[in-house]
């Protein structure tokens, strides 16, 4: 596409913002009371940001002007962070993770592939040359280790000549004799056809007869081919099958593909051009005019200095860097309102030290008044509000210098800094350490696309019916794109988006959970750091030698992120009663040394620490779910993925999907089986061999039976112990309570309640 098509493209996304943006400012004026009407509002403004961002990443990902890009960039970080507020919002409401939006696609008419959150491509494309170091510099250490053999799965064997000479030699007396055996079987067959001839006597044919028969059975197979073409055409007519064309190579595609890789290059040297422009305007700036504007800035500083203490009678102090340094100096303000927001600081200041002598001061004998208080709440402050966004003034911002306005910014203050337990190492140094131990591990490279899983089309009518749906493989992969990916890209989005330090995935064994760790890493460039308990067995022992471990791993991870700390099998490090086969293992070393861990987490640390469990409900819950922000429940896939499964996982092993191949009946009976089961029964059936073999003997469903014969699927009683085991956490109780009617201010009314009534029941008896 040309550069006019993807500046009408950014233009259409100003647009929609520009009125998503006006909505949202009503609203925040007169928000609705009603739950429904409430995420109705949030779940519109969710999905046209959705499609905002869609928009917005094409154009960035391909436009060529870099003035142009940096606008755009602005935006579409800002739009990404409301995404993940709003998300925010209708997870406290509605106290789920999962929400479904068919009814306001089918408003919006937009299809569910609309939904779909996309990967930025900037995430990997601003630092390829990074990673491609990264990579390097592991492989070394890996080899230098001797660890990098490890990876090799078939390991190449040396065969004497002479061997090989005779193995070739008895395929090929081999082969001659098969060749030979149905030669000689043909032979024997046509011998004794003739045989049986005479026996019986030879009967002549009447040439019309035999002319009639042949004609019949011409007839029924061109008829019979006919109708099966105009079958094909009929369901490719109302879309049942794809077209042939489609099916087919495209070379329009790859055409595309060539263009955006050329449009890459083109965008890399301007970018190159535009830096340079800016130096070279700088320094000549600086040349010509230096000299005049530092005497004329140093002018206006004295200046300022002189009103100040005209005003006041004494000369201020310096700006500090951390305060502005003299930007402040000259901004808009005039010296009168910089001396009033002075003297405004000093009363918060002495304000502020009252307060803190008043609540000293006051003592247990006030609780009572305090819970008398958050009873008598007026109807205003009980009214539903909407929190305020930190990327709203962002996008505002973006959109202003859109239409040519702008504004200025605010600076984030600095956080103190951490002790350093290794100030003498250096980062190298730590990273080899940690490779050398196995802490630190080359992720696969696995997309989360590749993470297959159709979207779910009944949600909101079975909720409508007081139902609970359980939650799609698509609505999985989104969420592991908002908590995951799209904070671990951006820095700015994680610095000012709800915060989400910990996930905890959590299903049955075969749905995806160590898949979806590394489609993290993939994704985002992150490094990975692996802390299960079989992982750090006997590494770094005793106290000191564990505090040391997270120190390293921890500062590497922060030095070096974005990072994704993987524990798998935590349940382990949460056990209610240690296994005796596993006490020497130790599992719960971490367990008390994990919440301090996220504590010393930061905003600016674009660290990620994720849990996996396929046996959550043998761990302590409330440790658990203490340490774990975040709990996604992945299920086993529905009938509508394995369809999706079965027939993408079949085309891309070599197989070849014809009217033969029934996958409807395969996604049928393999009801109860994971995903990873079905991939591996694909695996088994899908050789070499097998897919060479496709011309003579088409593939059939009966093909793969066998092998899910052999497997365990999960059953009811299974996944029923994970519902109940989810419906402990914080947020399945409160989704409960939901259901039922009940609030948790009102289980604490009704305790109080009982009480007063006991009380009451007492009083009266005396």
């Amino acid at each position: 596409m040309s550069n006019a098509t993807y500046n009408k493209m950014w233009e259409e996304a100003q647009d929609a913002l520009n009125s998503v943006l006006e909505g949202e400012s009503e609203k925040a004026l007169e928000p609705p009371q009603d739950q429904v009407v409430i995420f109705q509002m949030l779940a519109t403004f969710y999905v046209k940001y959705v499609q905002i961002f869609r928009n917005l990443e094409n154009a960035y990902d391909q436009m060529v002007h870099p003035q142009k890009r940096i606008l755009v960039r602005q935006v579409l970080d800002a739009v990404m962070g409301r995404i993940l507020e709003l998300k925010n919002e209708m997870v406290e409401l509605e106290f789920s993770e999962f929400h479904y939006f068919d009814d306001i696609l089918q408003d919006l008419k937009l299809a569910p592939e609309q939904l779909d959150i996309p990967i930025p491509k900037y995430f990997l494309k601003e630092k390829m040359e990074m990673l491609k170091e990264r990579e390097k510099i592991l492989t070394t250490i890996l080899s230098h280790a001797g660890l990098e053999t490890l990876m090799v799965k078939f390991p190449m064997k040396v065969m004497p000549l002479e061997e090989a000479v005779k193995l070739i030699q008895i395929a090929e007396r081999a082969r001659q004799g098969r060749l030979r055996a149905v030669f000689m079987k043909q032979i024997y067959q046509q011998d004794f056809r003739e045989k049986q001839a005479r026996l019986h006597g030879e009967k002549i044919q009447d040439m019309g007869v035999a002319a009639i028969r042949i004609q019949k059975l011409w007839r029924a197979f061109y008829q019979f081919r006919k109708t099966l073409k105009e079958k094909e055409e009929e369901m490719i007519f109302l879309g049942m099958n794809p077209s042939p064309q489609i099916q087919s190579f495209n070379s329009t595609l790859l055409n595309a593909q060539k263009v955006n890789f050329q449009r890459y290059q083109v965008q890399e040297k301007h970018e190159v051009e535009y830096k340079e422009a800016l130096i070279n305007i700088k320094s000549s700036l600086k040349r010509l005019e230096g000299a005049d504007i530092k005497e004329s800035l140093q002018d206006q500083i004295r200046h300022w200095f002189i009103e100040c203490r005209n005003m006041t009678g004494y000369f201020p102090e310096y700006p500090t860097e951390e305060d502005g340094g003299s930007a402040i100096i000259f901004s808009e303000k005039t010296p009168e309102q910089i001396i009033e927001d002075i003297i405004a600081r000093e009363v918060e200041e002495e304000e502020k030290k009252k307060k803190k002598e008043a609540e000293e001061r006051k003592g247990k004998k006030k609780k009572e008044k305090v819970e008398k208080k958050e009873t008598k709440k007026t109807e205003e402050d009980e009214k539903w509000k909407m929190s305020p966004s930190l990327f709203i003034p962002d996008m505002e911002e973006g959109n202003n210098k859109y239409k040519g306005e702008y504004k200025k910014g605010k600076r984030g203050k600095k956080g103190k800094k951490e002790k350093d337990l290794t100030p003498h190492r250096s980062v190298d140094s730590l990273y080899k350490e940690l490779v050398e131990e196995g802490l630190l591990i080359r992720p696969l490279k696995v997309h989360l696309s590749e993470y297959i899983g159709e979207f779910c089309y009944l949600g909101t009518t079975l909720r409508h019916i007081a139902i609970e749906p359980m939650p799609s493989l698509s609505d999985v992969r989104q969420l592991i794109t908002l908590y995951g990916i799209l904070p671990l890209g951006s820095q700015s989005v994680h610095e000012k988006a709800p915060l989400v330090k910990t996930l905890l995935l959590t299903g049955p064994s075969g749905v995806g959970k160590k898949m979806l760790v590394h489609a993290i890493c993939t994704e985002t460039g992150a490094n990975l750091f692996d802390l299960s308990p079989s992982k750090i067995t006997g590494k770094y022992p005793g106290k000191t030698g564990l505090q040391m471990m997270l120190h390293l791993v921890m500062k590497v991870a922060r030095l070096l992120q974005p990072s994704v700390v993987w524990i798998g099998d935590t349940e382990k490090t949460f056990y209610k009663k240690v296994p005796k086969n596993e006490k020497e293992m130790d599992p719960k070393r971490l367990k008390k040394h994990l919440p301090k861990i996220i504590k010393m987490m930061k905003a600016e640390d674009r660290v990620l620490i994720v849990g996996t469990s396929k046996r959550p409900f043998e761990a302590d819950i409330k440790p658990l779910c203490k340490v774990y922000q975040k709990i996604i429940m992945i299920p086993r896939p529905d009938y509508a993925s394995r369809f999706v499964l079965w027939k993408q996982v079949i085309q891309q092993a070599g197989g070849k999907i014809t009217n033969s191949l029934n996958i409807s009946c395969l996604s049928k009976i393999t009801d109860g089986f994971t995903q990873g089961q079905i991939i591996q029964v694909i695996k088994n059936v899908l050789t070499d061999r097998r897919v060479r073999q496709q011309r003579q003997k088409v593939l059939t469903a009966m093909e793969f039976i066998a092998g899910l014969a052999r497997l365990e699927p999960v059953y009811k009683e299974e996944e029923e112990s994970f519902k109940t085991w989810y419906s402990k956490t914080p947020l399945g109780k409160k989704r409960a309570n939901a259901l039922s009617g009940i609030d948790d201010k009102d289980k604490g009314k009704g305790k109080n309640a009982k009480g007063k009534e006991k009380e009451k029941k007492g009083k009266r008896a005396k």
